[in-house]
């Protein structure tokens, strides 16, 4: 007779899903998933603007505007990340691009772009050339 053992095992599997409930928090409230709705969208970060790619710009390296940069190229600590004056730049072409090579790239900032490069604001490279 597995019946007996059935029922004790699903009443077991009850009592320990139940367990798994917030504590105090009334089974009526609780949503489909057996987790508390969420009720409200957590606010953005307030130093953080999205940048609309179509508002005229203008500025300098950190508001998105069109900039020229000169300068020697640094390694980053991560493998292919250049840096140049504290901008990682991002993109370009890598026969001019090279660590330690005097350059003149112009481009625009976007602090907002995820890199796997831990350091430097991302400058996204439109052009480069030797200087």
């Amino acid at each position: 007779m597995n019946t007996p053992r059935t029922a004790i095992v699903a009443l077991l599997a009850c009592v320990a899903l139940g367990a798994c409930a917030s504590p105090g928090a009334d089974p009526a409230s609780l949503g489909p998933t057996g987790a508390a709705p969420v009720t409200s969208t957590p606010s953005p970060d307030p130093s953080v603007s999205p940048t609309d790619p179509t508002a005229p710009t203008t500025g300098g390296p950190s508001s998105g505007a069109t900039t020229t940069l000169t300068g020697t190229l640094q390694a980053g600590v991560e493998p292919g990340c250049l840096l140049l004056d504290g901008n990682l730049l991002v993109g370009g072409p890598r026969d001019v691009l090279k660590a330690g090579a005097r350059v003149t790239v112009t481009g625009h900032s976007q602090p907002n772009l995820m890199t796997t490069c831990q350091q430097g604001t991302p400058f996204v490279v439109e052009s480069a050339r030797p200087a």
